[in-house]
């Protein structure tokens, strides 16, 4: 005979009312409370060398910035006056249009080469990888050697550059490239491109093979051209790289320091003086720490704004 099952039992058996019982609930909470004290655990050493490498070094600027604060003597307050004169400071905004000038000429030289680079490595191959670790060897290479390279093989009578251009007939070997502001400027150009576009091909190319290849074959098959493919399919799926390599060359040009320390010494004539540079004069040469916080306060300002347009170009190519 079969046996029979209580109302007691029934009523108190698990599931017979419908809920969850509480135990399971318990024991997701207490694993929950585990793996949020794990992770901050495992990111409070990153955010205690944030905190005092970036915030506090950050908060000190910014409070120095508000002081006439010289290397000896008295710290004064005064409020917002380093600001005020940073605006009627005739170097300043010259070192300030140099920048944006060279900001200006970099950044798209450095991305059409980028670009070049990039779609000449994109086909698979042994040499193309050959070609990609020759264009990256500059990269290794610190600013301050390369800008030293880059001197030693611009001076005249003595450097294999002025050697190679008078060949091509377009310089002499006794030129002075240094001599004036275009020639200054050219040679660090170059240094830079040479430098950096090695990184901005590796860079465009990791975008480059995340486009599908079904999509460039069949825009060939319906008779688009090389020009057209590259146009209507390969820069709008390119986008979001772009927009991440064109907001680092804007950064890395306005923070320019070590070229024209190194190469130009700000000359001819103080022409070639960048806003880095100005506030390493001014802070490290002048001894005026609370204006040179100031200055440096407002390009920290000029770059957050910068990163600012950068999330919103990637945003916007995320939703396009």
């Amino acid at each position: 005979m079969a046996p029979q099952t209580s109302l007691t039992d029934t009523a108190t058996s698990p599931g017979a009312s419908g809920h969850t019982p509480a135990l399971p609930s318990r024991r997701r909470r207490s694993l929950t409370k585990s793996r949020s004290a794990l992770g901050q655990v495992v990111v409070a050493p990153a955010l205690l060398l944030l905190t005092v490498f970036f915030f506090l070094p950050v908060a000190l600027m910014l409070w120095m910035s508000l002081h006439k604060w010289p290397l000896l003597g008295k710290i004064t307050f005064i409020g917002l006056g380093n600001y005020t004169a940073a605006f009627q400071d005739q170097n300043f905004l010259r070192a300030a249009g140099f920048t944006l000038l060279y900001t200006v000429i970099m950044t798209p030289l450095l991305l059409l080469v980028g670009v070049a680079l990039a779609l000449l490595i994109r086909r698979p191959g042994r040499a193309a990888r050959v070609f990609q670790s020759i264009y990256f060897l500059p990269v290794v290479v610190g600013f301050a050697a390369a800008g030293y390279l880059w001197l030693f093989m611009a001076q005249p009578n003595l450097g294999p550059l002025l050697d190679l251009l008078s060949r091509a007939g377009l310089a002499s070997h006794s030129d002075n490239w240094f001599g004036t502001v275009v020639g200054a400027l050219a040679i660090v150009c170059g240094m830079v491109v040479w430098k950096v576009a090695g990184m901005q091909m590796l860079l465009l190319n990791s975008g480059l093979q995340s486009i599908p290849v079904e999509l460039e074959e069949a825009a060939r098959i319906d008779g688009a051209s090389r020009s057209q493919v590259f146009r209507y399919i390969i820069l709008p799926l390119l986008r979001p790289t772009l927009a991440l390599v064109l907001v680092f060359s804007v950064a890395g040009s306005l923070l320019a320091f070590d070229q024209f320390f190194i190469m130009t010494s700000g000359g001819p004539a103080n022409q070639t003086i960048t806003a880095v540079y100005h506030i390493y004069r001014v802070s490290f040469l002048g001894f005026q720490l609370g204006y040179g916080a100031a200055l440096s306060a407002l390009l920290m300002i000029v770059l957050a704004i910068v990163s600012a347009f950068q999330m919103l170009i990637l945003r916007n190519s995320d939703h396009s």
